[in-house]
């Protein structure tokens, strides 16, 4: 393993660990998307995968990065503050009355203040798509060279407004859009495969017209490698299939689906704690 990836995996264990505990104080949260998309958002952000300076965070030759599954805000508050976008200790406010930091991202807060690193408000499933092919089609039309990231879940995959702006993005032929769907296979409710099958989604969105790449999110080689090809496409919009284990790092949360949306109580969070601060030795 590279020391580069050696330090990647370091930094995404303290993520998982800041994900945990913040959920558990808040109790309330969502854990299971939040701890498999660590690896992808250390690398998206610390990893440098984005173009960004949490120093300038509307440096106006940002890549954009959209969160449409706004329900893993944890993941993402925790990769801000590791990245030096507000202070770790902001954590601690987590879903707390008149916090920041609220259960799905919020663009402004109280009208006046942007949340640094935060593009877009999110809550509704299917929305995001939509504001980051607005976006890079402005950018292109304004002939700026940003590219722009937009991460989606795939339970989200079962709404109208997704397919909508696939439709939207393959007319436009915007290139400069980068889609990454967290194919955990659940959702809030059980299976996806169960609640409503999505079929061959890779097969569908190549059938629309899109470059379609499959990742290893627990994989930094692959992650990096998917990137990188996904940024060199040009000619069409790219969406990367990230197969993760939702609950990543905690035996008894990964691949349960009732962990969507569950905190811990104590023993459950203090066993998570231990098995992640073991596996971070190891490391």
């Amino acid at each position: 393993m590279s020391a580069h990836y050696s330090s990647l995996h370091k930094t995404a264990s303290q993520i998982r660990r800041d994900i945990l505990e913040m959920v558990y104080q808040a109790q309330s949260g969502h854990l299971a998307g939040s701890l498999g998309m660590a690896d992808v958002f250390t690398s998206l952000f610390p990893g440098k995968i984005l173009r960004h300076d949490s120093a300038r965070p509307e440096w106006d030759k940002r890549d954009y990065f959209f969160l449409s599954n706004g329900h893993i805000s944890p993941v993402f508050y925790a990769t801000l503050a590791k990245d030096g976008y507000f202070s770790r200790e902001k954590l601690q406010t987590f879903r707390q009355i008149n916090s920041r930091l609220q259960g799905h991202p919020h663009f402004t807060w109280d009208q006046k203040q942007n949340l640094p690193g935060v593009e877009n408000s999110s809550g509704p499933l299917g929305q995001g798509l939509s504001q980051a092919a607005g976006m890079a089609l402005a950018l292109r039309m304004d002939h700026k060279k940003n590219k722009v990231f937009c991460m989606m879940s795939d339970g989200e995959q079962q709404e109208g407004q997704i397919w909508e702006a696939y439709q939207f993005i393959i007319h436009q032929h915007i290139n400069n859009l980068i889609g990454i769907i967290d194919c955990n296979k659940i959702q809030i409710s059980g299976n996806v495969q169960q609640v409503l099958s999505l079929g061959n989604l890779k097969l569908k969105l190549m059938s629309f017209g899109f470059k379609v790449l499959e990742m290893d999110a627990h994989n930094f080689a692959d992650i990096f490698e998917k990137f990188t090809l996904a940024k060199n496409v040009g000619k069409q919009a790219v969406i990367i299939l990230a197969n993760s284990v939702p609950g990543k790092g905690v035996s008894f949360m990964e691949n349960d689906y009732r962990w969507h949306g569950r905190p811990p109580n104590e023993s459950e969070y203090h066993q998570a704690m231990n098995e992640l601060k073991i596996r971070e030795k190891m490391l």
